[in-house]
Formats: C-alpha cells, sequence, structure tokens
C-alpha cells in the first residue's frame, strides 16, 4: 500500500535535493501534490467521507478538468481535491510542448508574455515559465496563479504553501499504488497527514 511521506511536507513542500538530477522533468508520469498555506481547509471539508467543495474547491475543479486544453503536452490522468491539498497524476508529453526550455523568453514582473500552445493559440500568461524551468513546473505554476486569481477576485481568503512536491512515476506497480491512494483518499481522510481536526 502506498502512503504519504508526510516529513518531505514539513515547511517546505518541493525538496529541491530530492529532484532527480539525471531528468529533466519535460517528458514522464509525475505524482503531484499541491498544500495550501499552513494546510488550511480552503477547498471544502470532508462530511460522511464525501468532499464537499468550497467556491474555490468548485473552481479548482473546473481548472484541474480544462488543463490540457491550455497545455497540449499535458494532460491529468487522475486527481482528487481534498480539504487543504490536492493530488494528481499528471503526463507531460515532450513531443507536444510547444518549443524548446531555451526559447522561454525570460519574464520579469513588469513585462508579461503570453506563450502560444502547439496549434498557435495563446493561452495564460507565464509569468513564472523563467528560462531553464521545466513545463510539469509551468502548468503547476500556472494553476496555483489561476487559482489565486480567482480568489482575490472574489474577495475569498487564500493562499498557497510555497512550492509542491512531485514524484516520478518509474513503473506500473508505482502507479497502481499511487491511483490507489488518490482514490481512497477522500474515504481514509482521517488517517491522511494531511489531517487536521478542527
Amino acid at each position: 500500500m502506498f502512503t504519504m511521506d508526510c516529513d518531505k511536507f514539513k515547511n517546505k513542500y518541493r525538496i529541491d535535493s530530492a529532484r532527480a538530477k539525471w531528468h529533466d522533468y519535460d517528458d514522464g508520469f509525475y505524482f503531484v501534490t499541491i498544500c495550501t498555506k499552513n494546510r488550511e481547509y480552503f477547498f471544502g471539508t470532508i462530511q460522511n467521507r464525501e468532499m464537499i467543495l468550497s467556491p474555490i474547491g468548485e473552481y479548482a475543479k473546473q481548472q484541474l478538468q480544462t488543463i490540457n486544453e491550455h497545455y497540449l503536452y499535458a494532460e491529468i490522468m487522475l486527481w482528487t481535491i481534498m480539504p487543504n491539498h490536492i493530488h494528481l497524476i499528471l503526463s507531460i508529453d515532450s513531443s507536444k510542448i510547444p518549443h524548446k526550455k531555451r526559447d522561454i523568453p525570460v519574464v520579469g514582473n513588469d513585462n508579461i508574455q503570453k506563450i502560444g500552445d502547439v496549434s498557435g493559440h495563446v493561452s495564460t500568461p507565464i509569468e513564472c515559465a523563467v528560462q531553464g524551468q521545466s513545463w510539469l513546473s509551468n502548468v503547476i505554476c500556472q494553476f496555483k496563479q489561476s487559482i489565486k486569481r480567482f480568489a482575490n477576485q472574489h474577495e475569498i481568503e487564500f493562499a498557497w504553501q510555497t512550492r509542491f512536491h512531485d514524484h516520478i512515476i518509474r513503473n506500473q506497480k508505482e502507479m497502481d499504488l499511487i491511483t490507489e491512494y488518490i482514490e481512497n483518499n477522500v474515504r481514509k481522510w482521517e488517517e491522511d497527514c494531511f489531517y487536521i481536526n478542527l
């Protein structure tokens, strides 16, 4: 049975030293966890083993369902929204990326540029797509920014924990274990390392 290693999630949610130096994070399957600041229950609550989404949780759900419309190289295979974090399995297809990382413009706060997908459609601003950043990081960064933007526009209190955690899924056994973990996350919420008894 797969279990989340919560020691990795104390104060810092993506550990740079744990990232594989031999992998560019521009192709493959990834188990990604994104947490709210201080593990606050921004996305809703679990009642009778069912996730009841808040307005910001509903918006996050909509964004997860449309990731591939904005990033043709990315597909979310499976996801779950929990009260204070989101788990997802995301695939990156390097054959569909719009251009090489070295061609990404360096973007400053005062000069936000846009990036086109492979069809030539211009999607969201790439405020966080700095030179050398992986396409995985670009997708997650843009997702996080879209949720924060929604919260600001609707005057909803919300904050993300800095960074995120990712794990390269190396084989079918890992995929099966992580899939089972995600599918049972709501049902086993009180056993989860992110659970806080309010």
